[in-house]
């Protein structure tokens, strides 16, 4: 049984047997010599080669578990701290799903279309969100759409199509005393 083992583990390197395909051993690219090395072993003590101070040397800063925190410099005002801040983030600014009248054609879309039919066709990830129709496209049905917001192409090309834009009612979130 272990004979079976070790004779199974010889199928590598140079012993490795030749694959015979339709292709001919052409599909097959030789390993070359060296190329495929077993990874280091620190910290499993003298056996490994690599024992006793896990090839980190003796003492000092560097030899210890937590050595340094990226971007340290020695104890010198580091670089990241040293450069000017740029900009700023508007904590304020609405993150609008944008929907093309383009996608509402593809997706077959006509009569009153709601978020969570916008949803149902993947056009919006979260029918929470806010939602704004933009006019890239064409329409050529007639369709009653709820929305957060729209841009007066979108608007214009709709009701040119027989079709209405209805701006969606905020709800107001109560407060928790």
């Amino acid at each position: 049984m272990a004979q079976d083992r070790i004779e199974q583990g010889r199928g590598f390197g140079a012993k490795r047997p030749k694959k015979s395909t339709s292709l001919g051993n052409k599909n097959l690219v030789p390993v070359p010599e060296g190329a495929k090395t077993s990874p280091k072993r620190v910290g499993q003590g003298p056996g490994s080669g690599m024992g006793k101070t896990s090839t980190r040397g003796s003492k000092g800063q560097r030899a210890r578990a937590a050595s340094m925190r990226r971007g340290f410099e020695g104890g010198q005002l580091p670089l990241h701290r040293r450069l000017p801040k740029r900009g700023f983030t508007n904590i304020f600014s609405v993150e609008f799903q944008p929907v093309n009248l383009i996608s509402l054609t593809k997706a077959g879309l006509s009569g009153e279309v709601t978020p969570a039919i916008l949803k149902a066709k993947s056009l919006i990830k979260s029918e929470a969100g806010p939602i704004k129709l933009l006019g890239t496209g064409e329409v050529t049905v007639a369709i009653t759409i709820t929305v957060d917001a729209f841009s007066a192409s979108a608007k214009e090309k709709i009701e040119k199509a027989g079709g209405k834009v209805i701006i969606r009612e905020k709800k107001k979130e109560e407060k928790k005393n």
